[in-house]
């Protein structure tokens, strides 16, 4: 029986080294190898149309609220119908009114005042309250005072009683000369009178913050007592200025 013989599977080397076929690189290879890295962009376009709608949002949440607020406002002025109080400068009495030659001023002056709250359901409520008399020529200080606090209900009428006093109160040299002639005038001393506290207002079950409140008289002819008898200032003409600012919403009264 004879054998066969298989041709073998292995490349014949001849006694050399076999080596693989090159071919060239196909167009898509060398497309590939040139083509950058694909890297997604982020979405610039949607981004900004995400801010603008919050930015829209946001305004028009903030102008309905402004809406809200002054329609609401509106609706508890027509209610209310806020009014300042008035202050009425309803008598003026000096018992002592000197001033020495070292500049030196006692004064002793009882002072009436007349307020009313017009209205019919708001409620005025005042911290203790400042009083100064000064003259209405050149500021000079004659004396001071203080009203205890007080409520003003609707529509009363209060009066009010201060005693204003100094005692060897100093004044400058200038100021001095200046109240000496203002005392000798045969017209009388013009005094202006001034108020200052804070008050807070009552609304039903609304209550609103303190404000500053300032009452400011002007008009007021005085003479000096020559004697032991108190003199009566002229306040026939004296007419009282309110300064007060209370924001109720979006309104002030």
């Amino acid at each position: 029986m004879t054998d066969r013989v298989h041709p073998s599977t292995k490349p014949a080397t001849n006694g050399t080294t076999a080596t693989n076929p090159s071919f060239p690189a196909t167009k898509a290879q060398l497309y590939g190898a040139t083509r950058p890295v694909y890297r997604p962009q982020p979405n610039r376009k949607r981004s900004r149309g995400c801010f603008c709608s919050c930015v829209l949002w946001t305004a028009v949440v903030i102008f309905t609220l402004i809406v809200l607020a002054a329609i609401a406002g509106a609706i508890i002025y027509v209610l209310y119908r806020p009014h300042r109080p008035t202050f009425v400068v309803s008598g003026l009495k000096i018992s002592s009114l000197n001033l020495t030659s070292t500049s030196h001023l006692t004064t002793n002056i009882d002072l009436n005042i007349t307020t009313r709250n017009p209205n019919k359901k708001l409620v005025y409520t005042y911290n203790p309250i400042t009083i100064s008399v000064t003259t209405e020529k050149d500021d000079i200080l004659v004396g001071s005072g203080l009203l205890p606090s007080f409520v003003h209900g609707t529509k009363n009428t209060t009066f009010l009683r201060a005693a204003i006093t100094s005692t060897g109160l100093q004044l400058d040299d200038k100021s001095g000369s200046k109240l000496t002639s203002d005392l000798k005038s045969k017209d009388g001393v013009a005094l202006k009178v001034e108020l200052e506290t804070k008050v807070k207002v009552k609304m039903g079950g609304l209550k609103t913050p303190k404000a500053r409140i300032r009452v400011s008289c002007q008009g007021i002819k005085a003479t000096v007592p020559s004697g032991k008898q108190a003199t009566k200032a002229s306040v026939s003409n004296a007419k009282c200025k309110v300064d007060l600012r209370i924001k109720i919403w979006k309104w002030t009264f």
